[in-house]
C-alpha cells in the first residue's frame, strides 16, 4: 500500500509523456504562417534569398514548428550549402527520427556533396520505414540513380592550375 501514490504518480507520468510524444502536429503561428507561405513562394520563383529571409523571420516568430526546417535545409540546398541543409535536416531527425521528408532530403544533400554511400544509407532507411511506395524514396532513389552532379567530387587532377611564370 505504501508504494500506491508513487506507482501512480509514475503511471500518470508515463501516460502524459506516451501522450505528448504521439500528438497530432501541430499548426504553425499565424504570423509564421504567412511568412512561411512567402518564403515558398519565393522560393520556387527562384528568389532564395529572399525566402531564406521569409523562413528565418518565421523561425523567430515559431523556433518550434519542425516544418520550417526543412523549407530552410531546402533553401540552402538551393543556395549550393549542402553542409548547412544537413544541419537542418538533423536537427528535424533529432526531433522527428521518422521524418521521411527529412531523411530524403539529407540523402540528397549528401549525394549533391559526393557521399553516394552515406545517401544510399538514407535510402535504406526510408525504404525499411516506409517502403517503395512513399514518394520519399522514389525521390531519392531517382537522384542516387542520376548519380551525383559533376561538380560534387573534384579530384586532385581536376585541381591543377596551368603553370603562370610571371616577372617581378
Amino acid at each position: 500500500m505504501r508504494f500506491l501514490p508513487a506507482a501512480a504518480a509514475l503511471s500518470l507520468l508515463a501516460a502524459m509523456t506516451a501522450s505528448a510524444g504521439y500528438g497530432a502536429d501541430r499548426a504553425p503561428d499565424p504570423r509564421a504562417a504567412q511568412l512561411i507561405e512567402a518564403g515558398r513562394s519565393e522560393l520556387a520563383q527562384g528568389q532564395v534569398e529572399q525566402a531564406v529571409d521569409s523562413f528565418e523571420a518565421a523561425l523567430a516568430i515559431d523556433p518550434g514548428y519542425i516544418p520550417l526546417y526543412i523549407d530552410l535545409a531546402d533553401a540552402a540546398r538551393a543556395q549550393g550549402l549542402q553542409g548547412k541543409a544537413i544541419r537542418y535536416y538533423r536537427d528535424v531527425l533529432e526531433r522527428d527520427p521518422k521524418n521521411f521528408a527529412a531523411i530524403s532530403g539529407e540523402g540528397k544533400a549528401m549525394l549533391e556533396k559526393g557521399a553516394v554511400e552515406k545517401a544510399r544509407r538514407n535510402l535504406a532507411q526510408l525504404e525499411s520505414l516506409c517502403g517503395n511506395g512513399c514518394s520519399e524514396t522514389r525521390q531519392l532513389a531517382a537522384a542516387i540513380e542520376n548519380g551525383p552532379p559533376a561538380n560534387a567530387v573534384m579530384t586532385a587532377e581536376a585541381a591543377k592550375a596551368d603553370p603562370l611564370v610571371t616577372q617581378n
